[in-house]
């Protein structure tokens, strides 16, 4: 498959996941100056009511950034950043968030949970890309119909909203019908794990909780120790907190007085977006990850975490083509 020119600029075939309150300005230039496309989430730009739009001001400084960045490193320069879309009814923000990233002509949008036609028509109309993120073929069908560019698969094992689907499953029955850029998420955690993603057939890989252990991430330093500390026994696969199945740390929620292998069920009702959305006082420190944590041995700056990423990536390279040569 060849990807659009917009991934020129990777270094490695690598996109850093939007992370919802964590990914920030820091960590976003932090990943595309490092060679990888950064992202957030346009809900992580908030603002109290009669203040500047707090997501015009986070889009302004990250092109300014990138643009200093570029014109003193012609040879090395940043990979794109995206901005990630949550369409989803409870998200009263949402026309306003797209003008803004129309107005900015964000190169990259992913969205998620909802495919709209004029969503992606907007993007395409600003210059850009859309990638939808997906848990399972018919939602991947639905996404393309609606004028999705390419697609995330979120497979088993992902951060957050995770699938329950093997990456090799979902991702062999995607490629039976669409050749466009796919990435896939699901415990990508290491180098070798963005080029296995390759082999299944995946354009590179989608990573979030690798980049939560970043001194650049809006992340409680406890959270950052935890991911460190724990592996994918560590992880719990729930919908009680958002109404939405997703991956979270055990001992975060044994901490709030719960045990994290008897949780009660909820449902997708429950998920809400808005600007008055409460979340329990008791949920407030439970915290998402995926089953790739294990990987993750201490908190370092972005760039590093890239620097590890790509140097395991050219191992992987190296080993598999001595293997089979």
């Amino acid at each position: 498959m060849t990807l659009p020119a917009i991934f020129d600029n990777l270094r490695i075939p690598l996109i850093g996941s939007p992370l919802f309150i964590i990914s920030n300005p820091d960590l976003v230039i932090a990943q595309c100056k490092a060679g990888i496309v950064g992202s957030f989430p346009a809900l992580n730009a908030r603002e109290a009511e009669g203040e500047p739009i707090e997501l015009d001001r986070w889009l302004t400084r990250i092109k300014e950034e990138l643009d200093r960045h570029n014109q003193a490193n012609p040879d090395t320069p940043a990979a794109p950043y995206a901005v990630n879309q949550i369409v989803h009814k409870s998200n009263a923000r949402l026309e306003r968030d797209v003008e803004i990233c129309v107005k900015h002509e964000v190169p990259l949008w992913i969205t998620s949970l909802g495919a709209q036609n004029w969503l992606n028509d907007a993007a395409h109309g600003a210059g850009g890309k859309v990638l939808h993120d997906i848990i399972n073929n018919r939602f991947a069908h639905k996404a393309i119909e609606k004028g999705a560019d390419g697609l995330i698969a979120v497979a088993a094992g992902a951060g957050g909203h995770a699938g329950a689907q093997s990456p090799f499953a979902l991702m062999q029955e995607i490629r039976e019908w669409f050749d466009g850029p796919v990435f896939l998420s699901g415990a990508i955690a290491r180098g070798d794990s963005i080029l296995a993603a390759q082999a299944m057939g995946a354009d590179g890989g989608y990573a979030g909780s690798a980049f939560i252990a970043t001194t650049e991430a809006n992340a409680d330093e406890r959270y950052k120790q935890m991911i460190a500390d724990s592996g994918a026994s560590d992880i719990v696969y729930s919908d009680l907190f958002t109404g939405v199945w997703g991956n979270y740390l055990k001992p975060s929620i044994a901490a709030q007085g719960m045990d994290p292998d008897n949780l009660e069920r909820s449902d997708p009702s429950n998920m809400d977006f808005g600007p008055d959305r409460q979340k329990s006082k008791s949920w407030k420190e439970i915290w998402g990850a995926g089953q790739g944590i294990g990987a993750v041995k201490s908190v370092m700056p972005a760039a590093q975490l890239v620097d590890r990423f790509a140097t395991e990536y050219a191992a992987a390279r190296k080993r598999l083509f001595a293997q089979t040569a």
